[in-house]
């Protein structure tokens, strides 16, 4: 079976970019585990109320209603998983990378699974309120 990314016939350079990071987004999420991760969360915190608005290269999770509405928006930049959460000051740590705006998480440390599953729940716990359109 051929494990090449599909191209399409007669595509552009631009469409054919864009369809490399679909699939290296899809691989990463895959590898990394975070879709069953963020699934435990929907199902035992949120008895699946919440849900996923899935883009090329990012995952889009959703719950609560009006005043509650939270989210947490989670994207692929080539090898790396960045959560993106309110601006805040950058953290002094080094773990995950901070730059005021995204926590990046390089391969060496989404691939350990427990820390990734830890820094998930933190941002879990505190999510990004979403404005009410009332």
């Amino acid at each position: 079976m051929n494990q090449e990314p599909e191209t399409l016939p007669n595509a552009s350079p631009l469409e054919e970019h864009n369809q490399q990071q679909r699939e290296n987004a899809k691989r990463i999420f895959r590898v990394s585990g975070l879709p069953e991760m963020l699934q435990s969360i929907n199902t035992t915190e949120l008895k699946g109320r919440g849900h996923f608005e899935e883009y090329d290269t990012m995952v889009l999770f959703r719950w609560g209603t009006g005043y509650t509405r939270r989210h947490m928006w989670i994207e692929v930049v080539e090898e790396n998983i960045r959560f993106r959460l309110l601006p805040h000051l950058k953290h002094k740590h080094e773990v995950p990378i901070c730059d005021g705006e995204y926590h990046i998480f390089t391969p060496q440390m989404w691939q350990q699974r427990d820390f990734l599953l830890a820094e998930l729940k933190k941002y879990y716990d505190r999510p990004v309120h979403e404005t009410s359109v009332d």
